[in-house]
């Protein structure tokens, strides 16, 4: 591939990617004010935060994958909050629920994002709090212009926002009024919350690490911890099941939990080790896509041709139906990972793949797991799709229950590497916490209320999320960080990425700006649980001809806009050479470095 939108960013002293200009120019701020890629991550990740409330929040949740550079160690942070304690399935059902809200505070999990980028920060960084916030506080007093995504997202819910979630108007509805795009907007309460943590923090001490306990005590035990209570407990507000229900989220159940790490789960094929989350999310249906294609002569076909997209998308169905039957939280369920990533395993399911598209949902058998898979219910939810606001994960769709994720890819000359994919606390998900300036997440959405099923609710327990982080060694050395937002779609289109720029020899951008595809042929994590059997969805720039040969092989083929599918962005380190790219589509992101 010979075109790209704009070059490979290359450097010696550091590289930032992200899905948003801003984010990518404050992590880099703090490099050059003498950080490290984890400061920088930091510095970024929380300036997302308020220039992307669309897609992430401060009530949100992340996962981060790094690379140490001074240990050589390769690190998971879970940045990914747990239900409530009142959180049963009893709980639910009585309330005539039989699948949690997509919106509202019946979907809401302890919040991780914030406690997770301290942790990340007092382990891995050197900057102080202060030095890392107030980049975020800068745009959320002084303002940021408004992206286009942002105001479509306020107007598709300005009716519920005035008659139903008074809060939230408020504060992305000033007079009432859609705020245009690339208007300056300000978020003065959310300043506030931050300056209050800080103050609280730095009065208690002057040490840095002690003040980033200080600010994670404030958050999750302290005023931050109180008004979420207290919200949750005082007001109902009207959700996807259209009544209105209050949280089950209290002070103790924030108190009780912080975020931990974890070594990654690793997969390794064509002299690489792919290192992703453990099964509470949905990372190592990447690296079976790989078990399954790690016999294919990837690099004998055209990354852009029929046999490629046919291929690829197979195998994606094949993984998927895997994860729907056996991802869970790995501290509460038997997850049999070592199988469904061993040789013989795959090699039993890629026999599974035809010439034509298969119109099945086909999870393996595993002894000692039901693996079942309940495809008739998922497509009958599907025609629910779309009928009620808030709902579901941020995709790419303007719809009423779409929206998106963010994504960060920081590397230093020290050759320090970072992978995050902040989420949730979505604007239009939940309504806004008055006295802090933020809503909360809408994770819970992902639990089923069933027993049985792995990924089934119960108290204290993480959903089985789709945020999904990456960091890959080539023989050995830490070479590449990279991600993307999506939900469901987030391991295919990296997956694709990946294989074009390893087998196919494009740079980074031009594996992100090459045309993309992807498959609705799962079930879907978020609310209403839907599934579409046969679908590819392809950007139209493919040749004609490769369109031609899908249909010509039963997809059931959706053409999608140009520039419309994927949002990644990368970093690699190539020997004293850094490189970095970001994804052109909505013309936001963007990486930079020197």
């Amino acid at each position: 591939m010979s075109f790209t939108t704009r070059p490979e960013i290359q450097g010696t002293f550091g590289v930032v990617a992200s899905t948003h200009w801003l984010a990518s120019a404050s992590g880099m701020a703090a490099l050059e004010c003498g950080g490290n890629a984890f400061d920088a991550a930091v510095a970024a990740g929380l300036v997302l935060q308020v220039v992307e409330p669309h897609l992430n929040g401060p009530g949100g949740e992340v996962p981060i994958i790094l690379n140490d550079a001074a240990s050589g160690r390769q690190v998971v942070i879970c940045g990914q909050g747990v239900a409530p304690a009142a959180a049963t399935i009893e709980r639910y059902r009585d309330l005539g629920l039989d699948l949690v809200p997509g919106s509202g505070l019946l979907a809401t999990v302890v919040p991780g994002a914030f406690d997770a980028w301290m942790l990340l920060l007092r382990d891995h960084g050197t900057l102080r709090p202060r030095e890392v916030l107030e980049f975020a506080i800068g745009y959320a007093e002084g303002g940021y212009p408004l992206v286009a995504g942002i105001s479509a997202k306020i107007a598709l819910v300005r009716d519920l926002f005035l008659s139903e979630w008074p809060t939230s108007a408020a504060v992305y509805l000033p007079g009432g009024a859609v705020p245009p795009p690339g208007s300056r907007f300000r978020n003065p309460v959310l300043a506030a919350t931050y300056r209050r943590l800080l103050d609280e923090a730095e009065a208690k001490t002057s040490d840095r690490d002690g003040q980033i306990e200080a600010l994670r005590d404030a958050w999750y035990r302290g005023f931050v911890a109180n008004a979420i209570d207290a919200f949750c407990r005082e007001t109902e507000w009207l959700d996807t099941s259209g009544m209105r229900h209050g949280g089950l989220l209290t002070g103790d159940d924030m108190a009780g939990w912080q975020a931990t790490k974890e070594a990654p789960v690793t997969y390794e094929c064509w002299g690489h080790t792919f290192c992703k989350t453990r099964p509470w999310g949905q990372g190592p249906v990447f690296l079976q896509q790989l078990a399954l294609l790690s016999d294919s002569d990837l690099a004998s076909l055209d990354p852009l041709g029929p046999e490629f997209v046919h291929l690829v998308t197979e195998a994606a169905k094949l993984a998927f139906a895997d994860r729907e039957a056996f991802y869970g939280d790995p501290d509460f369920v038997d997850v049999p990972l070592e199988t469904l990533l061993s040789r013989d395993y795959n090699a039993a399911r890629r026999a599974l793949i035809a010439e034509t598209a298969s119109l099945d949902i086909l999870p393996g058998q595993v002894p000692g797991h039901p693996g079942r898979v309940d495809v008739e219910a998922a497509v009958r939810r599907l025609q629910m799709a779309n009928d009620t606001l808030g709902g579901g994960e941020p995709t790419l769709e303007a719809d009423l229950v779409g929206g998106d994720t963010c994504h960060i890819d920081v590397v230093d000359r020290h050759g320090n590497m970072v992978s995050a994919t902040p989420s949730g606390g979505w604007l239009h998900g939940s309504p806004i916490i008055p006295e802090l300036g933020f809503c909360l997440n809408t994770r819970a959405q992902m639990f089923w209320l069933d027993e049985d099923h792995p990924a089934g609710l119960a108290p204290g327990k993480r959903p089985r999320t789709t945020l999904s982080v990456n960091l890959v060694l080539r023989d050995g050395e830490p070479y590449m960080v990279f991600g993307t937002p999506g939900g469901d779609y987030q391991d295919q289109w990296t997956l694709t990425f990946a294989l074009r720029h390893l087998h196919h020899g494009m740079n980074l951008q031009e594996a992100i700006d090459a045309p993309a595809f992807q498959t609705d042929h799962l079930v879907d994590s978020f609310w209403p649980r839907g599934a579409d059997l046969g679908s590819l969805i392809v950007e139209s720039r493919f040749p004609e001809a490769t369109i031609a040969g899908l249909k010509g092989r039963g997809h059931r083929l959706t053409l999608a806009e140009d520039w419309s599918l994927g949002r990644l962005s990368a970093a690699v380190k190539d020997g004293d050479l850094l490189k970095a790219a970001a994804n052109p589509r909505l013309m936001q992101g963007y990486a930079a470095g020197r």
